[in-house]
């Protein structure tokens, strides 16, 4: 019985092939393909994210307002700098004997070391998660 309705099986789907037309693409079908593959690429281009965010930018210019404003009006003019004082950034004597560190320079260096130490690992992190995929 199974070999009866495979049988009538396999003759309706040789019927069926038959009958029917063999499709042929269009004629620029090739290159409406193409055309459509392009079109993709371009919507999935690399979107670029800022490595910091508008937040972020937002809390740290904030910071630095109300820092500038606390020392603007509120700082004792007559207050030492602390243990900034204690810190010699001098040269030796026998290298410049008269070159000395303006506080200009020194608070630039200090910043330029604190904010580098702070953007390595970022970018290290930043740049590792790019190229992990």
């Amino acid at each position: 019985m199974k070999e009866n309705a495979n049988n009538h099986l396999d003759d309706l789907t040789k019927k069926i092939i038959k009958d029917t037309a063999i499709e042929r693409p269009s004629f620029n079908f090739t290159n409406t393909v193409m055309a459509n593959v392009n079109a993709i690429a371009e919507n999935k281009a690399t979107v670029y994210r800022p490595l910091i965010s508008k937040t972020v930018w937002f809390f740290v210019i904030g910071l630095f307002l109300v820092v500038f404003l606390y020392v603007l009006f509120f700082a004792n003019q007559t207050e030492g700098l602390g243990w900034f004082n204690k810190i010699d950034f001098s040269l030796p004597s026998n290298y410049l004997p008269d070159f000395k560190f303006s506080k200009t320079v020194t608070y630039s260096i200090v910043l330029f070391g604190l904010m580098l130490s702070i953007q390595i690992p970022i970018l290290k992190h930043h740049l590792d998660k790019r190229f992990e995929t």
